[in-house]
């Protein structure tokens, strides 16, 4: 391929909370999303025109979001603090220092940018 070779896949996810490369279709879908998106998250998590930006998931149910730092650094934050405990942060913390790991010099910079996703990726 173009570039050199292709880094390996990375490992199939176990339990835990990874940050998805690109927003599930079930966060892009259309309203209702009560029951795994609390409306109060909505206004970081989402740009101008109702698309969402990169999400943390924790248990079926977004919690945060998360972003890519200029040095490369997976950072995140998590909104919703229900029933997140250690055992969650620690997977969640886990999951971004793989995807760091993972995409070693490789950016991403989503196409639709939301509030949280630029303050995070500012430092």
């Amino acid at each position: 391929g173009r570039g050199g070779p292709r880094p390996p896949p990375p490992p199939p996810p176990g339990p835990g909370a990874p940050p998805p490369p690109a927003p599930p279709a079930r966060a892009r879908a259309p309203p209702p999303r009560d029951w795994y998106l609390a409306p109060e998250l909505r206004p970081g998590l989402f740009d101008g025109s109702g698309n969402v930006g990169p999400t943390v998931w924790w248990n079926g149910r977004v919690i945060g979001g998360w972003a890519q730092r200029p040095d490369g650094e997976i950072t995140w934050r998590i909104l919703d603090e229900e029933g997140v405990g250690r055992e969650a942060r620690a997977a969640i913390g886990s999951e971004a220092e793989r995807l760091t790991g993972w995409l070693g010099t490789t950016r991403i910079t989503p196409r639709f940018r939301t509030p949280l996703e630029k303050e995070l990726a500012a430092g």
